[in-house]
């Protein structure tokens, strides 16, 4: 998430700290609930039981607050996702549990996929476009290279393009939750690991 510091590097206080947690956490709640175009700050602010000025006193508008919302629930993806994955012995097993991983903890966490899913179609910049498209999934592309890097050294994945791969299972993934929440009945585990099986398969050693 954010940085704990002000921009001139003054320290937050904790209150401060819970107090944008809770705005955050509203955010969420409400977006997943009435939708990102029905969820004004004012709206957010009646939901965490605050005045719209608490908001506007911690976060520079609605934009960095859908920020730090989509910051907080991708850092805890990865946190969540990363413990599944370290505890496998090898690199298939690893690839499997992360895909896995990912729809678990959607499944236990339907308000905020629901959230980021309404912040990914309706956010946009100052030029009007997907303020959450394109570049801005570089980290996590670049963590997958990493992680498809080290199966190849180790010879359990084939030779193959990594930032190939990496988009590949991004946009899987994200195709994934896009047909879940259109279908919200569909079985989001059994897609999950056939998914996994999917993507083991294309990147095992010949």
């Amino acid at each position: 998430m954010q940085s704990e510091n002000y921009p001139d590097g003054q320290k937050r206080s904790f209150i401060e700290e819970a107090r944008r947690a809770q705005i955050i956490e509203a955010a969420v709640a409400t977006i997943a609930e009435a939708g990102y175009p029905n969820a004004p700050l004012a709206r957010i602010a009646r939901t965490a039981g605050i005045s719209k000025g608490v908001i506007s006193y911690h976060f520079d508008g609605k934009d960095e607050l859908m920020d730090q919302v989509v910051t907080g629930v991708y850092t805890e993806i990865a946190e969540t996702v990363a413990a599944r994955v370290m505890a496998q012995s090898d690199a298939e097993a690893m690839l499997r549990a992360h895909v896995r991983g990912v729809a678990e903890y959607a499944l236990e966490h339907r308000d905020r996929m629901a959230a980021l899913a309404q912040i990914f179609i309706h956010a946009r910049d100052a030029d009007g476009g997907s303020r959450f498209g394109g570049r801005k999934a570089e980290p996590l592309y670049q963590g997958l290279e990493a992680f498809y890097r080290h199966g190849q050294e180790s010879g359990e994945f084939r030779d193959f393009d990594v930032r190939v791969m990496a988009v590949s299972q991004q946009s899987s993934i994200d195709a994934m939750f896009e047909y879940w929440r259109v279908h919200p009945d569909h079985d989001l585990l059994a897609h999950a690991d056939e998914l996994g099986e999917l993507l083991v398969r294309a990147t095992r050693a010949d």
